[in-house]
C-alpha cells in the first residue's frame, strides 16, 4: 500500500513518464487533499494532460506511484472518478437524454436512478427542455454543459476537468463554477481543475500545482503562495522624472517596473527591496529625494505567480 500524506485524496510521488525519447514528466509530486479544489496549471506542453491521464487511468507512469485515497492507485477506482476532457464530443445523431442516459448506463448506474439525477441537474445547469432534442441541434456551450453532467451524475469521489469553461459565456461560465463549488461542498467531491483561466483559479482553487517542462515549479495553498510572493514587493506612486526616483532607490531595492500616468503626471513602480531594509526608514530617505504620493504593499495575482515561476523574476506583475 502507498502511504499517503493524512487527508490526501491523490498522492503522486516521483512520477516520470516518456514518449519516442521526449520525457513529459520528471520525477513529478503533487498531493490532492480531500474535499478541496486542486488547481493544476502550466503552459502548453508543460506535461499536465499526461499527469492527468496518469490520474485517470488512461496511462501508467514508468516509474514513480500513485495513491487514490489510501491506497495504491487500481482499475477498480476508475468507478471513482469523474473526467471530462478538454477534447469533447457527443453521438450527434442521439437524442440529448438518450445520450445522457446511455453514458450514465456505461458508468454502471441504474436507469432510473440515472434519469433521476439527470432531471435535477438539467434544471440545475438550465438544460431541461433539451432532454428528447438531437445532440447536433445543441450550441456548443450547450453540449458541454451536457458533457459535464455526465461527468458528475454518477457522483465521483475524484473530479478531473480540464478546460470545464472553455468556450462558455459569462453566464454559462458562473453556472459551471457554482455547480463546481456545490460538488464540493454538498457531496464532498475531490476536484483537481485544469485551466488556463487564472480567474477562475483565483474564485475556486484551495491550492495549487503549476508544472513548467515536466517538473513542478510551484506548489501550495493560494493563500500562502501569494504571501510568499509579495513578502518585500511595494508598489510606489511618485512624481518628477522617473530618473531621478530610480537613482534614489541606490542599492536597497531593485526595480521591477515603472509606468507613467500621463494624466496627472504620476508614475507607479514595482519594486522589492533588499533583505533587512525596513519600510519605514527606507521610505523616509526616498521621500526626501523624490516626492512620494503612495506606497503600498504589491499583492499578486495568480497570473503573476504563473508568469513569475514559467518567465523568472523578470516577469512584469499586472
Amino acid at each position: 500500500m502507498v502511504r499517503m500524506a493524512s487527508g490526501a485524496a491523490v498522492e503522486v510521488r516521483a512520477a516520470h513518464k516518456s514518449f519516442s525519447g521526449h520525457v513529459a514528466l520528471h520525477a513529478v509530486d503533487l498531493t490532492v487533499a480531500k474535499g478541496t479544489i486542486h488547481g493544476l496549471l502550466g503552459p502548453n506542453g508543460a506535461g499536465k494532460t499526461t499527469l492527468i491521464r496518469m490520474l485517470a487511468g488512461i496511462t501508467s507512469p514508468d516509474s514513480g506511484r500513485i495513491g487514490f485515497f489510501g491506497e495504491a492507485f487500481q482499475r477498480k477506482h476508475i468507478a471513482d472518478i469523474g473526467y471530462l476532457p478538454e477534447e469533447r464530443g457527443l453521438y450527434k445523431s442521439m437524442r440529448v437524454g438518450e445520450q445522457a442516459l446511455y453514458l450514465a448506463r456505461l458508468r454502471g448506474m441504474d436507469r432510473k436512478e440515472a434519469a433521476i439525477r439527470l432531471k435535477t441537474w438539467f434544471e440545475r445547469l438550465d438544460v431541461d427542455g433539451w432532454w428528447n432534442r438531437e445532440v447536433a441541434d445543441l450550441s456548443k456551450g450547450m453540449a458541454q454543459k451536457v458533457q459535464f453532467i455526465t461527468t458528475v451524475l454518477h457522483a465521483p469521489k475524484l473530479l478531473i476537468l480540464d478546460e470545464p469553461l472553455s468556450g462558455f459565456d459569462p453566464i454559462n461560465a458562473t453556472r459551471i463554477i457554482e455547480a463546481i463549488q456545490y460538488l464540493r461542498k454538498e457531496q464532498g467531491t475531490t476536484v483537481l481543475l485544469s485551466t488556463h483561466d487564472m480567474s477562475s483559479v483565483e474564485e475556486l482553487c484551495d491550492a495549487v500545482t503549476m508544472i513548467h517542462q515536466g517538473r513542478v515549479v510551484l506548489d501550495g495553498q493560494v493563500p500562502t503562495l501569494r504571501r510568499q510572493a509579495s513578502e518585500n514587493r511595494l508598489l510606489v506612486t511618485f512624481g518628477g522624472p522617473a530618473m531621478a526616483f530610480t537613482n534614489a532607490l541606490g542599492f536597497d531595492a531593485d526595480l521591477i517596473e515603472v509606468s507613467g500616468d500621463s494624466q496627472n503626471g504620476l508614475s507607479k513602480a514595482s519594486l522589492a527591496l533588499k533583505p533587512g531594509v525596513t519600510v519605514p526608514d527606507w521610505l523616509r530617505g526616498l521621500s526626501a529625494v523624490v516626492p512620494i504620493h503612495a506606497c503600498e504593499p504589491w499583492q499578486p495575482s495568480m497570473r503573476d505567480l504563473f508568469l513569475h515561476a514559467v518567465d523568472g523574476p523578470k516577469a512584469n506583475p499586472s
